[in-house]
């Protein structure tokens, strides 16, 4: 892990001699499922946000285009309509949380970033998640049997993360959380429980709002949640059970990490 003190003092140096050209100030990082798609609507109608021309860029996980020597990133900040001189530019792409090299490639690209995060019950998480791709088409197998045996399928994609078969490895957010604390100040961070997000949602936007210093006024609210998919099945009590005892104590980690309560999760 890098030094945090030798990372701050990079940021200094940064900053005195940094290129005039409008950088991207912030980025929806996550998680999957967790409500970043209605988040990404409400952010585009604030007068002071602009935001990337779609949703999920998909530059920072790029190991394509991060496998060059010298990285350029007028192609990403050509996605953004800068001409509009909106006070404050950013996307959302949740996988930027769970992909492990995006977060030292988004503190290269703006060490100012600010990053928001929203964090859902990592088993509802799973099989949310699993359910999307098996509609998709991805996913041939069950639930029970996708959860099983993640750890012997994810190997195809190595040295990489799997993007698909990720359902539970997604949900370890310990280690994510951490990761973004050792490139980024508290200040920069913000972390919102997706249950909070989804029952009060205006009163989170407002917060929301003050972390990018936008005007919370100006903003008419009007409810936009994301049509959900459908359910084949429920998560049964033996699945239940099985992830409770996977997750457990990552959850305690969390609770640890962010001061927060998560017993709704262990339920």
């Amino acid at each position: 892990m890098p030094n945090k003190n030798f990372l701050n003092r990079i940021k200094k140096f940064k900053k005195l001699f940094w290129k005039s050209s409008r950088k991207v100030d912030f980025l929806v990082v996550g998680a999957q499922k967790a409500g970043t798609s209605a988040l990404n609507k409400y952010l585009k109608k604030h007068i002071e946000i602009g935001m990337g021309r779609r949703k999920e860029l998909h530059f920072f996980d790029d190991e394509d285009f991060f496998s060059n020597a010298n990285i350029e990133y007028s192609n990403y900040e050509s996605r953004f309509d800068f001409s509009a001189k909106k006070k404050v530019y950013g996307e959302a792409t949740p996988i930027y949380m769970y992909w492990e090299p995006s977060c030292k490639r988004i503190w290269e690209y703006n060490p100012n970033m600010k990053l928001i995060f929203i964090l859902r019950n990592p088993i509802e998480r799973a099989f949310s998640h699993w359910n999307m791709e098996f509609q998709k088409g991805n996913e041939k197998n069950d639930f029970a049997y996708c959860i099983r045996n993640e750890y012997q399928r994810a190997k195809e994609s190595l040295p990489y993360q799997h993007r698909v078969y990720s359902y539970i490895d997604r949900g370890f957010y310990s280690k994510q959380i951490e990761r973004f604390k050792e490139y980024f100040s508290d200040e920069q961070l913000l972390f919102i429980k997706y249950d909070e997000f989804k029952n009060q949602q205006q009163i989170v936007l407002h917060k929301i709002f003050n972390f990018l210093d936008v005007d919370v006024e100006s903003y008419e609210f009007e409810f936009n949640w994301v049509k959900k998919l459908k359910k084949p099945t429920t998560i049964s009590k033996i699945d239940r059970e099985f992830l409770i005892n996977i997750f457990e104590s990552d959850i305690h980690k969390v609770e640890k990490k962010l001061d927060w309560n998560c017993n709704d999760w262990l339920v």
